[in-house]
C-alpha cells in the first residue's frame, strides 16, 4: 500500500482511538468527580450544544446574531410551562417531562421560523442589531409576565422523567455509587451533546453545509449558482435556534431554577466568543470554545483564594465571572489577531492534515 494511503489510513485510526478513550473517560466521570465538577461539565454541554446552534449560523452561513439567549430562554421557560403542574401558581400544562422537553424545543424553533423572514434578507450588522432586539424584547416578558415566567424570582424546574427515571436527587446506587441529579444529567447531556454534533457535522459536510459556506463567502455568487439564499438563511436560523432551545432545557434542568436575569446580552456575547475562539465553521471548534468560556469563571470561582487579584464577590477584589469576561475577551483579540482559524483551525495546520473540514 503506498505511503500516500497509509498516513491517512492511520490518521483515521488514531482518531478513532482517541474518540473511543474519550468516550470512556466521559462516561466513567460521573464515579469519581463530585458534584461541583459534574456540574461545570453539564454546563458545559449545555453551553456546546448553544454553540454549535450559533457557529451553524454565524460560522458556516455568516449570519451575525446577538440573540441567541433569547431562544435559551424560550427553550428552558417552555420547558417549566409545559411540564409544571401548576401547584406554583404559576401557568403549567402538566405534561410528561420528556414531551415537554420537545416542545419546548419545537416552539424555541417555531420562534426562530417567525423571525426567519427577517434573517433571510438581513445580513452582518442589520441582522446583530435585529436579533439583538430580541434579547430585550425576551428580558421585558420574562420579568413582567409573572404568570409565565414568575418574574425576576423565576420559577422552579421540574426534573425530567424518561423510562421510569427520574433525573433529581433522590439517591439511585449504581456500582455503590450513588447518584444524583447531576450523575443521572450527565449521561443524558452526553447524549444530546453527541447527537447534536453528529447531526451538525452531516449538516456541514453535505449539500446544505456546501450552500451554507458559498453564502457565507459570497452571497451574490451563491444566488447566481442556483442557491436560494433567502430560503437557506431562514432554514439554519430555524436549526440554530432549535439548539438554543435544546441548551436552554439543559440549563433549566441543571440549574433547576430560571431566572431572567442569567438570558441576558452578556449571554449572547458569550456564545459569540465561543465559537470565535474555538473556530468558526467548525462542530469541534464550537465544543472545545464552548468548554473554555464556560468553564473558566467556574474554575476562577473555585480557586479564588489560590489566584492573585481575584477573590469572592463582595470582598474588595475582582469577582470570578468579571474576571473570566476579561481573559476571554482577551482570548478573542488573541485569537483574532495571531489563530485566525481558532483553537481547533491552528490544531488542524499544525497536524498538517490537508483536508481540515474532515478534522471539524
Amino acid at each position: 500500500m503506498s505511503e500516500a494511503l497509509v498516513k491517512p489510513l492511520r490518521a483515521v485510526r488514531s482518531r478513532t482511538y482517541a474518540s473511543a478513550a474519550g468516550a470512556g473517560v466521559l462516561l466513567a466521570l460521573p464515579f469519581y468527580l463530585d458534584r461541583f465538577w459534574l456540574q461545570a461539565g453539564l454546563f458545559a454541554m449545555a453551553a456546546a450544544i448553544g454553540a454549535i446552534g450559533i457557529n451553524l449560523l454565524t460560522g458556516a452561513t455568516g449570519q451575525l446574531s446577538m440573540g441567541h439567549a433569547f431562544f435559551l430562554a424560550v427553550g428552558a421557560y417552555g420547558y417549566c410551562v409545559f411540564a409544571a403542574d401548576g401547584g406554583d401558581g404559576l401557568t403549567g400544562l402538566g405534561l410528561p417531562t420528556w414531551l415537554a422537553a420537545v416542545l419546548a424545543v419545537l416552539v424555541a424553533g417555531v420562534a426562530g421560523g417567525l423571525f426567519s423572514p427577517i434573517s433571510g434578507r438581513l445580513s452582518g450588522a442589520y441582522l446583530g442589531i435585529a436579533t439583538l432586539a430580541l434579547v430585550f424584547i425576551g428580558q421585558h416578558v420574562m420579568f413582567n409576565a409573572h404568570g409565565l415566567t414568575g418574574g425576576a424570582n423565576g420559577r422552579d424546574v421540574p426534573p425530567l422523567s424518561l423510562f421510569g427515571l427520574t433525573f433529581d436527587d433522590r439517591e439511585l446506587l449504581v456500582a455503590a455509587v450513588p447518584f444524583g441529579s447531576a450523575e443521572k444529567l450527565w449521561y443524558a447531556g452526553l447524549v444530546l451533546l453527541a447527537a447534536g454534533a453528529l447531526f451538525a457535522r452531516g449538516v456541514l459536510r453535505g449539500r446544505p453545509g456546501r450552500a451554507m459556506n458559498a453564502i457565507r463567502d459570497h452571497r451574490i455568487a451563491a444566488g447566481v449558482l442556483g442557491v436560494p439564499v433567502a430560503r437557506h438563511r431562514a432554514t439554519v436560523f430555524v436549526l440554530s435556534s432549535m439548539y438554543a432551545g435544546l441548551a436552554g432545557v439543559l440549563l433549566a434542568l441543571v440549574f433547576q431554577r430560571t431566572v431572567p436575569d442569567y438570558f441576558g446580552i452578556t449571554l449572547s456575547l458569550e456564545y459569540l466568543a465561543m465559537i470565535v475562539i474555538g473556530g468558526l465553521g467548525s462542530v469541534s471548534g464550537a465544543v472545545a470554545g464552548a468548554v473554555f468560556v464556560s468553564l473558566l469563571p467556574q474554575l476562577l470561582t473555585r480557586y479564588s483564594d489560590a489566584l492573585p487579584l481575584v477573590s469572592a464577590p463582595g470582598t474588595g477584589g475582582i469577582a470570578p465571572g468579571e474576571a473570566s469576561r476579561y481573559l476571554y475577551g482577551a482570548a478573542v483579540v488573541l485569537v483574532v489577531l495571531f489563530l485566525p482559524g481558532g483553537l481547533v483551525g491552528t490544531a488542524v495546520r499544525r497536524r498538517g492534515t490537508t483536508h481540515p473540514r474532515e478534522e471539524r
